[in-house]
């Protein structure tokens, strides 16, 4: 067997030197041969070798760092090229990893600094100037450009107050339920009332706009990066993921989008809190179950853009609980950080439906606005949504900045004696009519 093999290969060596000597021997190319012909062999050559040899690329079931990026953007591809709305939310919420709950409604000690670093928000004292109260306004001679019957309007407010009052008094409300007999009816009753009162001058409230009682509105998102502690995924940077469940007393919601309060570029020079600790420190704390986006509706919903939110704290946060505890410094704190986690994932939902996401960040911004009520005490807020690249990747190089407006809380009244209102106070009535005002360029 070795001869044969001998013979072949000494073969072989022949028939190369006799292949090399020809091409040697070949004449050289025509230097007269136009240019173009030589570019397009070189095309053709170009074009061949490409469909011959098609582009490496890793493996989407292998366990490598390369493997891993690839089907990241594979997972991009999918979303982005997503034939509907709803397959875009089911796409952006199908991975169910552990995720910080965060809640709207907290007790912890300076949340609302939290929130700003977690929703990329910045918070301005006092109201834009489309919803702030002028100084005639204050008097009550004009209100949104229309004339206003203010004693009309405090009837209205005073007579929903002494009916709640008068039911409140019948029978002692259960423990810690207390605000759902007073408070909470008469948001119930108030909010419809002056809707419809004020419908002729804003026509967007009687004919394209709806209301929600005790809606549910879901937002998830990512912001950030940590190293997985516990489990068979010990040591890996995940993204740190976020999830809001609110529940508002009501919300009013619109077909066409409420104006811009800044333009989208607009950078505002206040600083966002830069939190260095772990979220659980706050605290917040991990669960796994399923990650939702909603704004309180189904997208099939023409009403799709968000107007108001109507929001009730609940008893372990009045004022007289925190005073006693020595926490006077932490009263505005729960207003402030219930309107910032509230109206992010009002605002942030509603620009989800539009097919806006982190990657495909927002082309407009997106406005809804917030009253806070705590037993007689009202606070006011309006939110600009300018962005929702809040991930590690997407943040590296945005300025926008998400902004907060928001006042102090004020007493509506002072007290309900003898079937009486004391000591009114018109200046909230009034703001509180000037955010039911504001309505879309387009009416």
């Amino acid at each position: 067997m070795a001869a044969p093999r001998a013979l072949r290969l000494l073969r072989d060596a022949r028939l190369g030197r006799r292949l090399h000597t020809e091409a040697l021997a070949t004449p050289a190319p025509d230097r007269s041969t136009s240019d173009s012909d030589a570019a397009g062999a070189g095309a053709g050559a170009l074009v061949s070798s490409e469909s011959l040899y098609p582009p490496v690329v890793p493996s989407l079931t292998a366990k490598s760092k390369a493997s891993a990026r690839r089907r990241y953007e594979e997972y991009l591809r999918k979303v982005h090229e997503a034939p509907s709305i709803e397959e875009k939310l089911r796409l952006l919420t199908y991975f169910r990893r552990l995720k910080y709950v965060v809640g709207t409604q907290t007790s912890a000690l300076d949340a609302d600094r939290w929130y700003q670093d977690y929703t990329k928000t910045v918070f301005v004292p006092g109201l834009p100037a489309p919803v702030s109260l002028t100084e005639e306004e204050k008097g009550g001679q004009l209100l949104g450009g229309a004339a206003l019957d203010l004693a009309e309007l405090r009837s209205l407010v005073c007579d929903v107050l002494l009916q709640e009052f008068f039911y409140q008094r019948k029978r002692r409300a259960p423990l810690f339920r207390a605000r759902e007999q007073g408070p909470a009816a008469f948001l119930t009753q108030v909010v419809p009332a002056l809707v419809a009162r004020l419908a002729s001058l804003n026509p967007g409230l009687e004919t394209a706009s709806t209301i929600d009682y005790k809606p549910e509105v879901n937002f998830y998102w990512m912001r950030g990066e940590a190293e997985v502690l516990c489990g068979y995924r010990t040591g890996r940077i995940d993204p740190v993921r976020f999830q809001i469940d609110d529940k508002p007393h009501c919300q009013i919601r619109l077909r066409k989008q409420l104006p811009e309060f800044m333009p989208l570029d607009y950078v505002d020079p206040g600083d966002i809190p830069d939190i260095k600790f772990r979220p659980e420190i706050l605290p917040l704390f991990k669960r796994q179950y399923e990650n939702k986006i909603f704004i309180g509706s189904q997208v099939g919903d023409p009403y799709t853009y968000g107007h108001t939110q109507f929001h009730l704290l609940p008893d372990r946060l009045k004022r007289s609980k925190l005073v006693s505890f020595n926490c006077s410094d932490q009263i505005e704190v729960p207003y402030r950080a219930n309107a910032i986690a509230s109206l992010f994932a009002w605002t942030g939902a509603q620009a989800t439906y539009q097919g806006f996401w982190r990657e495909a960040d927002v082309t407009r911004p997106f406005v809804s606005q917030a009253v806070i009520a705590s037993e007689n005490y009202f606070a006011f807020f309006c939110y600009q949504l300018n962005t929702l690249a809040l991930s590690v990747d997407t943040d590296i190089s945005n300025p926008r900045k998400n902004i907060c407006w928001g006042t102090e809380s004020k007493p509506l009244y002072e007290a309900i004696e003898d079937n009486d209102v004391k000591g009114f106070n018109d200046e909230v009535l009034l703001q509180l009519v000037k955010l039911l005002l504001n309505r879309p360029k387009e009416l």
